[in-house]
């Protein structure tokens, strides 16, 4: 029946004749009326007030309000609805949606199947529809669909499952079974993009869902939507919670859905791949992995950017145990190769975002494997160990008694001789052997714990990259080393080892999380393809100097010089960086080197105070953070910018809305937790007092997918602090990008925020401030330079205090020798 008008005395609604209505509701019969609505009211007692004046039959609990883009109108933003005066819809509510879309599901009809997926797609980020549809065997009934369906359906069903997976509860009961089934969806190199795209973020959501991340204190959880998604799982069963592994910004987790992980993950990745004939003994890549690092170079870039955000959560949430492994698959599968190769190709700004985060994931992975000793028990350091000598190709020694150290790979071994030694299966030299091999690839010493003690596992796979990718060259230097007289000998392997010590230095591999680079780094991701250059600059010189045991140092501080040198500027042709190292004349190299001697005190260079560096670079970096994220708590005035059309193609930026703003101007605070972003927008810039009462809506920091820039432009006649006023945009001007803007991406796809900063100084302070709030990476050249600047003067300080009490600082420090015995104690001191 339709009304004729509005007309009651509640507060909620008045008649069109007394007040001016709010909003205009329209309902599900195509009826439309205007009405006033009390923003003081809760949305129940509104929808009462208007079931009862649209004289509508059913009980107001079926019923909900939605605005005109299917936006459910809640408690907490109903008040800005009224305020916008969004057109609003009278439709079914989400426990009428819940159990419809859960019958169609459940029958499996595929024209009604599509359909519920498409609207489920929509409604299961809402807390209502979610805890309805959770309650009724919902998780369940859309992993069965997931697990029968095909093609689009299952494209449609997997988006849903992905929508859900960005609450954080509803999805603590999924079994390994259906993991399995998603890494046998990604495995396939012909599943449709459409399907392959939320099966990899799905995959990515559980590796980050990980035991180790959650906090020991749930007494903030959504109690509710626990009990609706059935999350009874106890403090102990969770197991492994590291507190301060949480990261800033992310919500206090419910408890059963942390319960996924890494170590679960990549198990299941390799269990697929053994059921296969052949199975999968470490012998070849992961079929997964294999198709993700392929996807990479997909013509899809959204589909390449997903794959990027996969291996990225792969590498930054790898468990001690299985890092190595992870690190060894893709390695074998180039992914550096394959993610500069996509760098080249596309250069949206959420790409440059993710490769910087893979970068800084490889450096961390690089000086984890310098600082991990190498195991001469471990199959992994034998088979690199086998292929170093094997590429050697060195004349052997007669067969004798089996001696400790004898390489596998010698014919003693393939012979049939048994290993021996201290049961590892590893060969040592006897005592008193006159067998030497491993000084012949030029070691120091046949103690290989020893000679690697300072690179590692990097130091390792860099050798055995030179042997693999250059045998010929391998096996030419050492045979041409060993025909020289002792004393005239580069000893390869330790030439080796120093030139990963270097490179280390050049690319400050100081400690793993601080990334110092704020750009992209292709010849770092190259790491082993320079490592090759700069040792065959260092055994260049070496003999165009004909130098001797003695001037090893004097020839690694002349790579050190060119290494710095050739390095010096990323965005190079690498045919030029190839020049640097091969074509170089000596006496050019020197003549820079003493050049930069001159400015240089040769003190910097000394292992303690490369050390001490290290440790200054640390501690600027951690001052650095705490002080970007201060200024988020602190907040400041931004410009609601209008996104700018993209030139990227593929952009995720799916949702974003063109509609100019009338309150052009927003101010921005993080409250002390670090979960919320609070704001308000305004017309003009107003007092803001401290504290959070005059902003009123905020934004959950976990949802923040991405920090991209230059992505808005400024509107119309308004004029932020560092533009001068010729530069002032005006009515009908193009939309063009600011340098000084940005967007929060959303997880759940579109922008949360589109932001123009007032000036340079606010823009690198509160870019890397929600950089630093994610990760623990920056991306402005003006942090850069504070950290590095807070280094230096930390450095001359602490010289200063040495210089003044005139204290030498040794070349080399060597350990004190270990105490005779153990009857010691500690002393108290008061």
């Amino acid at each position: 029946m339709k009304p004729a008008a509005i007309n009651t005395s509640s507060a909620a609604l008045q008649p069109k004749s007394s007040l001016v209505p709010t909003n205009s509701v329209s309902t599900k019969d195509g009826f439309s009326v205007r009405a006033r609505i009390d923003p003081t009211l809760p949305v129940a007692d509104v929808i009462r007030q208007l079931c009862s004046n649209l004289k509508v039959a059913d009980h107001p609990a079926l019923y909900a309000l939605r605005d005109e883009h299917d936006v459910l109108i809640t408690d907490t933003n109903l008040r800005k609805a009224i305020k916008d005066k969004v057109n609003l819809k009278l439709v079914n509510s989400p426990v009428v949606e819940a159990v419809d879309i859960m019958e169609k599901l459940s029958g499996r009809e595929d024209k009604s199947l599509k359909l519920a997926l498409f609207s489920l797609q929509k409604y299961i980020q809402e807390d209502q529809f979610a805890t309805e549809f959770l309650k009724r065997g919902g998780l369940a009934e859309l992993l069965n669909v997931i697990a029968v369906t095909h093609g689009n359906t299952l494209a449609y069903a997997l988006k849903a499952l992905q929508n859900l997976m960005s609450l954080d509860y509803g999805w603590s009961n999924i079994p390994p079974p259906f993991i399995s089934r998603l890494i046998e969806i990604l495995s396939n190199p012909s599943n449709l993009v459409n399907v392959c795209r939320p099966a990899t973020s799905i995959l990515k959501r559980l590796v980050e869902a990980d035991p180790r991340f959650a906090e020991t204190d749930f007494a903030g959880a959504n109690k509710s939507a626990q009990s609706a998604a059935g999350a009874s799982t106890s403090k102990a069963s969770v197991g492994g919670k590291n507190p301060a592994a949480l990261k800033p910004g992310m919500k206090p987790p419910s408890e059963g859905v942390w319960n996924y992980g890494f170590d679960l993950v990549f198990d299941l990745m390799k269990a697929e791949d053994e059921g296969e004939p052949g199975g999968n003994k470490g012998e070849r890549p992961i079929k997964v992995l294999e198709t993700v690092v392929k996807r990479l170079s997909s013509g899809d870039s959204m589909m390449a950017m997903d794959s990027m955000l996969l291996i990225n959560s792969l590498l930054k949430n790898a468990t001690d145990t299985q890092w190595e492994e992870l690190a060894d698959q893709l390695e074998r599968l180039n992914v550096r190769k394959a993610v500069i190769r996509l760098t080249s190709l596309t250069t949206t700004e959420e790409l440059t975002s993710s490769t910087l985060e893979f970068q800084a994931n490889l450096m961390s992975f690089a000086y984890r494997r310098k600082n991990t000793p190498i195991d001469l028990s471990s199959p992994y350091v034998r088979n690199a160990l086998d292929t170093i000598w094997a590429a050697a190709k060195l004349p052997q020694p007669e067969a004798r008694t089996p001696t400790r150290h004898t390489p596998r790979s010698s014919p003693k071994v393939r012979a049939g001789l048994h290993d021996v030694g201290n049961g590892d299966g590893v060969l040592y030299e006897e005592p008193g052997s006159d067998q030497q091999f491993w000084v012949k690839l030029g070691f120091d010493s046949e103690n290989l714990r020893t000679e690697f003690a300072g690179v590692g596992l990097l130091g390792l796979d860099c050798l055995r990259a030179l042997a693999t990718a250059s045998a010929d060259y391998f096996q030419e230097i050492v045979i041409e080393q060993l025909s020289r007289p002792p004393e005239r000998r580069c000893l390869v392997a330790k030439a080796s080892n120093e030139i990963v010590e270097l490179l280390s230095e050049h690319y400050r591999l100081f400690a793993p999380g601080y990334s110092s680079a704020p750009s992209f780094q292709p010849y770092f991701l190259s790491f082993h393809r320079v490592h090759n250059l700069a040792l065959k600059f260092f055994l260049r010189v070496w003999d165009e100097i004909g130098a001797a045991a003695s001037d090893f140092s004097r020839v690694a501080a002349l790579a050190q010089s060119q290494i710095n040198y050739a390095l010096r500027d990323e965005t190079r042709a690498w045919h030029e960086v190839e020049h640097d190292f091969l074509e170089s004349e000596y006496r050019e190299v020197r003549e820079r080197q003493m050049r930069e001697l001159e400015q240089q005190d040769d003190l910097l260079n000394k292992p303690p105070v490369r050390t001490l560096r290290a440790k200054l670079y640390k501690d600027s970096f951690e001052f650095i953070r705490s002080q970007r994220i201060q200024c988020l708590t602190q907040g400041a005035w931004f410009v609601n910018g209008i996104p700018a059309p993209l030139t990227g193609a593929g952009s995720s930026r799916e949702s974003v809305s063109l509609k100019r703003h009338t309150r052009p101007w927003k101010f921005l605070r993080l409250d002390k937790s670090m979960r919320y972003l609070h704001f308000v927008d305004s017309v003009v810039k107003i007092p803001i007092r401290s504290g959070l009462e005059d902003l009123p809506e905020r934004i959950d920091a976990s949802l923040m997918l991405e920090v991209i820039t230059g992505t808005c432009a400024i509107p119309p006649n308004i004029h932020p602090g560092s533009m001068s006023p010729s530069d002032i945009p005006t009515t009908g001007s193009p939309l063009v990008a600011s340098p000084l803007s940005f967007s929060l991406l959303s997880t759940r796809g579109g922008s949360l925020a589109d932001l123009v900063a007032e000036n340079s100084t606010v823009f690198s302070d509160w870019i890397d401030g929600f950089n630093m709030l994610r990760g623990d990476h920056f991306t402005t050249k003006e942090t850069a330079d504070f950290v590095q600047s807070l280094t230096e003067i930390g450095l001359k300080i602490k010289l200063l205090d040495l210089s003044g009490e005139k204290v030498d600082v040794p070349d080399v420090l060597n350990p004190p020798p270990l105490p005779s015995t153990t009857d010691f104690f500690f002393a108290d001191y008061d």
